[in-house]
């Protein structure tokens, strides 16, 4: 398959928007602010282009940014460092192509002289089945649960060892 990965950039945005948008409830909804500031505070902010369209990206950061997710805070609780994924969306109609494995590779290849785990949270409440599995094929483990938007979600917090 011819694809790349590169760095996001302002004009990406409105496609990475819908892409988002497309993935509720397994991600949260985003404006296009907030991924203005996920772009100048991310460590990881990248795209997966599949023949010259945005398929998919990827947005992760280190400790200390100023993000108030409770979900990146309960990781800075627990650990000095990490690669916090924030989201993964892969559109679609390109589920099963390999694209959400080659994003980690390309994450775990930037991250592996800057912390030895990358973090994230799936959601089991609504159930994402299939970001669960995803993640336990990874190699990623439990290592906590959380109740977030007033109890209404609930998130199996899990660390992948670099």
């Amino acid at each position: 398959m011819n694809f790349t990965i590169i760095n996001a950039t302002t004009n990406h945005l409105p496609t990475i928007r819908n892409l988002n948008e497309a993935a509720l409830p397994a991600v949260s909804s985003v404006t296009l602010d907030n991924l203005e500031h996920f772009l100048r505070i991310s460590d990881y902010f990248r795209i997966l282009k599949f023949e010259d369209n945005i398929t998919g990206f990827l947005i992760a950061l280190i400790p200390g940014k100023p993000y108030n997710s409770m979900n990146y805070k309960w990781f800075e609780k627990e650990y000095k460092t990490f690669m916090y994924v924030d989201r993964i969306v892969i559109a679609p109609q390109f589920h099963g192509n390999g694209f959400g494995r080659t994003f980690y590779d390309d994450l775990s290849d930037y991250s592996i002289d800057k912390t030895s785990r990358i973090t994230c949270e799936v959601n089991i409440r609504p159930m994402n089945e299939g970001s669960i599995i995803f993640h336990k094929k990874y190699g990623f483990k439990e290592v906590g649960t959380q109740k977030t938007e007033d109890g209404n979600k609930e998130v199996s917090l899990m660390v992948f060892d670099l």
